[in-house]
């Protein structure tokens, strides 16, 4: 099935989205991503969006930062997006990839006097982390401090420093990686926050903790106290705390909610998925879907 892009102001058939090799984005990373996925429940023939309105939110804030002056609302990019996805017509799991950046042929480091365009599409997509536990190893490569970028806005330059980490972690054997803060505390994973289960309570790093403050972060700490009544520490972290803790997962949009088995070679309880991360998994995958009526706000239908 085509899928589409809403490219310089129309829904066009993606192959056709194209942009010169001197687009400024292109060269110094001045754009900025949201990930979104589109859940299908076979059961209610319905294609969800999940927490669209708050994606596009955080696009919009990010957008001051990078001073990228896109003349769409969050309520009118959140339209565009789901006209993208019923465009494209998808009867399964889809990623959506809206990213505003600096659309002029121009060279030379700036942010000021330049043009900025927003685009967005849709691919099929499943499993991020393509296994049911993952392996994680404590990476070299740090967060950087809120003054060399703000870590809650997804700027697309940004982004080398989790590829470096993930790159790290697969070719030394593992399935993701755990980056420090600067001061040497837990950050987050590549791709994904991360939490720890400790004598029955979540933990997991702050926001001040040079992490990404995800929306699939929040939907697990609003799900673990509305419906597990689970206490939910945001502190700082300690590196030891990754080895005893008693469980361990990861979550982001992409990732959904990961649960892991094994950090730097050591086991997690018994190198299973820990009963706490399987309850709000079930929880989370029956949110994303439309299966929580406490949580359909959460959930934008696409057909």
């Amino acid at each position: 099935m085509p899928s589409y892009c809403y490219f310089q102001g129309e829904i066009v058939p993606l192959e056709n989205a194209k942009i010169s090799v001197m687009t400024h984005a292109l060269h110094y990373g001045t754009g900025l991503f949201e990930g979104i996925r589109g859940n299908w429940n076979a059961a209610h023939g319905q294609l969800y969006i999940f927490r669209l309105q708050d994606h596009m939110r955080r696009m919009k804030d990010g957008c001051k930062v990078l001073r990228l002056d896109i003349p769409f609302s969050a309520d009118d990019l959140s339209r565009i997006t789901v006209d993208v996805a019923k465009k494209c017509g998808f009867k399964e799991d889809i990623y959506l990839r809206p990213l505003a950046y600096k659309s002029s042929e121009a060279l030379g480091v700036r942010l000021h006097d330049l043009k900025s365009d927003f685009l967005c599409f849709a691919i099929p997509w499943g499993r991020y982390i393509d296994t049911d536990s993952c392996r994680l190893a404590v990476s070299t490569w740090r967060r950087p401090d809120d003054n060399v970028f703000p870590p809650s806005v997804k700027a697309t330059g940004l982004y080398i420093n989790n590829a470096l980490t993930k790159t790290e972690a697969i070719e030394n054997g593992f399935d993701e990686g755990v980056m420090l803060a600067p001061d040497g505390h837990v950050a987050e994973g590549s791709g994904e926050n991360l939490f720890l289960v400790e004598k029955g309570k979540l933990v997991t790093p702050a926001t001040y903790s040079s992490i990404l403050n995800g929306i699939t972060r929040d939907t697990v700490i609003q799900l673990a106290k509305n419906e597990l009544g689970l206490e939910v520490e945001e502190r700082l972290v300690d590196r030891y705390e990754l080895y005893t803790a008693d469980e361990c997962f990861l979550t982001g949009t992409a990732a959904h909610l990961t649960p892991v088995c094994e950090i730097d070679r050591r086991k997690l309880g018994d190198g299973g998925i820990g009963p706490i991360t399987a309850k709000l998994k079930d929880l989370y995958f029956d949110a994303i879907k439309g299966n929580l009526p406490k949580y359909t706000g959460w959930c934008t239908p696409v057909y």
